[in-house]
């Protein structure tokens, strides 16, 4: 008889329940004491709760990439995008894709976030093109014939010629024979480049291109055409300067815009690219030692830097304009230095940079090129204090939540309240300080679904208590005495609430999976309370009902113990349980 009963061992945590306290206990403490010592206190606020911007950027289809907008280019545009929010120092900026073809941005409230919002969405195409034909186009006139005239200065009179002032500095590298120019005000290339003078406009109407000679007519239709649209071109236009080369491919030869000077606009017909974007290693905004002024310093890949020294050689060896290259970027050309040098390994862009505009076109160009061309289609911005507004809402909501369910518990289950609430209490520091850890841990943020995701499991959770309650009294019910009445209900309850917290949870990953944004905030917190509820019932609500078990005011079934036989409709006298194996006399059922 005795050995069923040796062999059958404790059911539920029956004889041992305060293992499982400690156990539960530890934890807590640990990660509470994880929480302080990390110094992440509070759980980390989304930006709808802390204040900041989300920005939706659509991809565009691209001419001669019908294929473009992919899974893989969506990616690479992700990464990219995220490496240059992260290189302004922008912490816990999320980016991540939507659909097919978007991109949800959003950027806290805080240092450096205007600059992130203008650099997430610039596709940053670099290419280095050679220069064929350049003209003034703008309402103020370019310096007379040869020179450009620097800032400050006055404009030579009619038939003198400014001064050029030599701006370039040497640099390493295997060098061509310079070839002379004069340099003008604005962005340039120094090291191995020196700026080119501005063109000079002829006579009245569209200036005549410096350096290169008419479009003939037996020129073929790609030149006539090209030049046609160059003649076209007024760079004053903004709608103009902005989709001009715009979505050329690096093979084609092109017409763009670019300003040297505020309120001055050149225009420019480019060959085809034969440096890009992607041979640059390296670039970063820092101060030239020698004239104190901020530059993008550039540094190119090995099989750039070899693309890199043909182009400037052969350049070094050209007349003005055709030996100039322009530096285009998404379309501009930011820089059209001519070349004094060959240079094979690094470049200096110069000229009209503050601290700002360099670190932002070396964090561009540093880490790459967007894959595909995106443009805002939204742009929201969340201030903190309607983000705190709507968090105090929030939080009155769940505390009006919480408060009925302790009504419903203390009213209709009286003393086995007492569980529940400290099961909930209990519940609540592990959601608290895991959510406080997730956030510098995988950038978790609690935005406002995640705190409805979070009142929602208090139902959650509190419907497991309920589930194992109903199950004891239904034992009460049937005749039985307390403590056999916890460990037969537990295993039936058991399996109910597994069964139940797995729709949960599995509801809460499909949605998760298949939702972008601030929905997913929502999933992530229901599928997470809802692991936490399985660990607080079987850890820390049945261990603790099977103590609370052992004591009078529970085991005598008195009114407030929400266990009184009586008021449960069981018929005395109570039969106590059998146990597997014992035969017991019929007398005594």
């Amino acid at each position: 008889m005795a050995a069923p009963k040796k062999g059958r061992g404790p059911s539920g945590g029956q004889g041992r329940p305060g293992r499982s306290l400690v156990l539960i206990l530890i934890a807590m403490v640990a990660l509470t004491g994880g929480m302080f010592l990390s110094g992440h206190t509070t759980p980390r606020l989304g930006i709808d709760l802390a204040g900041g911007t989300s920005i939706t950027l659509k991809a565009k289809n691209q001419p001669g990439k019908p294929n473009a907008i992919n899974a893989t280019n969506m990616a690479t545009a992700v990464g990219i995008i995220e490496r240059r929010v992260n290189g302004l120092g922008v912490s816990e900026a999320e980016v991540q894709t939507q659909g097919s073809d978007n991109i949800i941005v959003n950027i806290p409230k805080g240092t450096n976030s205007e600059q992130a919002r203008e650099q997430v969405g610039t596709t940053a195409q670099l290419y280095f093109r050679p220069v064929l034909t350049v003209a003034a186009s703008g309402p103020e006139q370019p310096t007379p014939s040869g020179s450009a005239t620097p800032s400050g200065s006055a404009t030579p009179s009619a038939g003198e010629s400014a001064k050029p002032e030599d701006k370039g500095e040497e640099a390493t590298g295997e060098e061509a024979t310079p070839s002379p120019s004069s340099t003008t005000q604005g962005r340039a290339v120094t090291g191995a480049l020196k700026k080119a003078p501005t063109p000079t406009p002829t006579g009245s109407g569209e200036p005549k291109p410096s350096g290169t000679p008419e479009a003939s007519p037996s020129a073929d239709p790609a030149t006539a055409k090209l030049q046609e649209e160059f003649a076209k071109l007024d760079c004053t236009d903004p709608e103009q300067r902005t989709a001009a080369g715009k979505d050329a491919l690096p093979t084609d030869s092109i017409v763009a815009c670019g300003s040297n000077v505020p309120g001055s606009y050149e225009k420019y017909v480019l060959g085809p690219a034969e440096v890009s974007g992607g041979d640059v290693d390296d670039a970063e905004g820092a101060i030239d030692q020698q004239t104190g002024e901020w530059i993008v310093s550039m540094e190119f890949t090995s099989a750039g830097a070899k693309k890199f020294q043909t182009i400037t050689s052969r350049l070094s060896q050209q007349q003005p304009p055709m030996n100039q290259f322009a530096i285009v970027l998404d379309g501009e050309v930011v820089s059209a230095p001519s070349v004094r040098t060959a240079l094979s390994k690094n470049a200096q862009i110069s000229g009209s940079f503050d601290q700002e505009s360099a670190a932002d076109l070396g964090n561009i160009l540093s880490y790459g090129a967007l894959p595909l061309t995106f443009e805002e289609s939204s742009v929201t911005t969340v201030t903190a204090a309607l983000g705190g507004e709507q968090l105090k809402a929030g939080l009155i909501a769940g505390a009006i939540g919480l408060a009925l369910v302790v009504i419903y518990l203390v009213a209709y289950y009286r003393g086995l309240a007492f569980i529940a609430l400290l099961s909930l209490l209990v519940s609540g520091i592990l959601t608290y300080t895991i959510m406080a850890l997730l956030g510098p841990a995988i950038g978790f943020a609690l935005n406002l679904p995640a705190v409805c995701g979070a009142i929602v499991a208090i139902g959650i959770t509190a419907d497991s208590f309920i589930v194992y309650f109903e199950r004891v009294r239904d034992e009460i019910r049937e005749g039985r005495t307390l403590r056999p009445a916890i460990e037969r209900a537990w295993p039936r309850a058991r399996r109910t609430i597994l069964v139940s917290d797995f729709v949960s949870f599995l509801a809460a990953a499909v949605l998760f999976l298949v939702t972008v944004g601030k929905v997913q905030g929502f999933a992530f917190t229901l599928g997470l309370t809802t692991l936490l509820d399985v660990v607080v019932v079987f850890l820390f609500t049945k261990p603790l009902m099977t103590l609370m078990g052992r004591t009078k005011f529970f085991s005598s079934g008195g009114s407030w113990s929400g266990l009184d036989p009586k008021r449960l409709g069981a018929q005395p006298p109570l039969r106590r349980s059998r146990r597997a194996g014992v035969s017991t006399d019929p007398k005594e059922a």
